[in-house]
């Protein structure tokens, strides 16, 4: 991704490097994440690495409920559960390495 390419503090970036399993709350069973980035950015004397994920903005809130549930709003709150139970296993998956675990959208990219 050039964002990372053009950024001298970006020591090393992968894509799609890292995976995490979670559990769907749909069927309960075991799934793999796998987080659009893994990055390693200087901050001083030392070595961050972020784990990203980019979404558009607007799944960053749970789908607001209409007055018929229709098959586009039901489509919308399988992937708020699935994304939610994602991020929480990246959270998890990251604070255990000392990691840091951020979901960028358009608005952060155009910083």
């Amino acid at each position: 991704m050039v964002y990372f390419d053009r950024n001298e503090n970006v020591i090393e970036w992968s894509s799609e490097e890292v995976v995490i399993p979670y559990v769907s709350p749909w069927d309960n069973k075991i799934h793999r994440y796998y987080p659009d980035f893994l990055v390693k950015v200087k901050k001083g004397q030392l070595t961050e690495t972020r784990v990203i994920e980019v979404k558009p903005s607007k799944f960053l809130k749970p789908p607001k409920a209409g007055r018929k549930k229709t098959k586009s709003y039901l489509y919308e709150v399988r992937e708020w559960g699935r994304n939610s139970a994602k991020w929480a296993a990246a959270k998890d998956y990251c604070d255990k390495r000392e990691w840091m675990f951020d979901v960028w959208t358009e608005k952060t990219l155009r910083m």
